[in-house]
């Protein structure tokens, strides 16, 4: 498969696609000039300025919506209203960088080092109360986080180890029983996912100029060439969840390298996604 353009480069460094018909379709953020952009039916792109980064939006499930901004979190009610959560932590060297919600309403995001120091970086969740929890650290570049469709499993790149992983998932007990899902070698490099309704994980990959999709299994059997290659992110959207929307990135590049980088792409997935999980705060 090979993805269409759909905008032009709007992105310095498009992150995070995310598909709600609360909030009538896509919405994803241009994450280092802490903006969340939003594609019209006439395919325009709506602009709307969080904070210093906005790395991951997701809706509420009594509307507006829940961030990760750059140290912690934001909530955003209805009626456009954002109010900023006390931060985590106070080193300006890390950042929120990637994540998603669990089936149970609660934001999870893990973080990373601007200057990508190994280990530097940890996950956190957000309960709906607003109480903050570090769930584990060691993380050297946090991205793509997703649960299976029963919500069993979740799937999770560190882009540092080259591979995604795959965890067991309670409420209760949280993540546990890491291990390997998919090694990419030395140089792939796993950044955001997305599930769809059969299981299947897809994966974009960084400075790949693709999408690749693994079955349940593990197994490659599909992947989506795009035609830019520092492809972000990935989620499964549209009327009937069946499109695939694709985010690229424009960062380190010298102007007029890569026209189409930070642009924003779509293909027909042929399979359908999850509706999104909401936020329970």
């Amino acid at each position: 498969m090979r993805a269409e353009q759909l905008t032009g480069p709007v992105a310095h460094h498009g992150e995070g696609p995310i598909w709600s018909p609360r909030w009538g379709g896509l919405r994803w953020v241009d994450m280092l000039a802490g903006d969340v952009l939003s594609l019209d039916g006439d395919g325009t792109v709506g602009r709307a300025h969080v904070g210093d980064v906005a790395a991951v939006v997701r809706p509420r499930r009594d509307g507006g919506a829940v961030l990760a901004v750059e140290r912690g979190f934001a909530l955003q009610d209805a009626d456009g209203a954002l109010r900023h959560l006390h931060p985590v932590w106070a080193d300006t060297g890390v950042r929120m960088n990637e994540g998603g919600c669990d089936p149970d309403g609660r934001l999870w995001c893990g973080s990373m080092a601007y200057d990508q120091a190994p280990g530097a970086a940890s996950m956190y969740r957000l309960d709906p109360d607003g109480s903050v929890h570090e769930v584990f650290g060691g993380v050297t570049i946090s991205n793509g986080l997703e649960w299976s469709p029963d919500g069993a499993l979740a799937y999770y790149a560190d882009t540092a180890t080259h591979r995604v992983d795959v965890f067991d998932y309670d409420r209760d007990a949280g993540l546990t029983g890491r291990r390997p899902f998919v090694a990419l070698g030395d140089d792939g490099n796993p950044d955001g996912l997305t599930v769809d309704a059969e299981g299947g994980v897809w994966v974009a990959l960084y400075g790949g100029g693709a999408v690749h999709r693994y079955d349940a299994g593990g197994r490659l059997d599909a992947v989506v060439e795009v035609p830019t290659a520092q492809v972000t992110a990935c989620t499964l959207g549209g009327p009937e969840l069946g499109q695939l929307f694709v985010t690229t990135s424009r960062e380190g590049l010298e102007p007029g390298d890569d026209p189409l980088a930070g642009a924003l792409f779509r293909v027909d997935a042929g399979v359908r996604g999850l509706p999104v999980r909401e936020f329970a705060g």
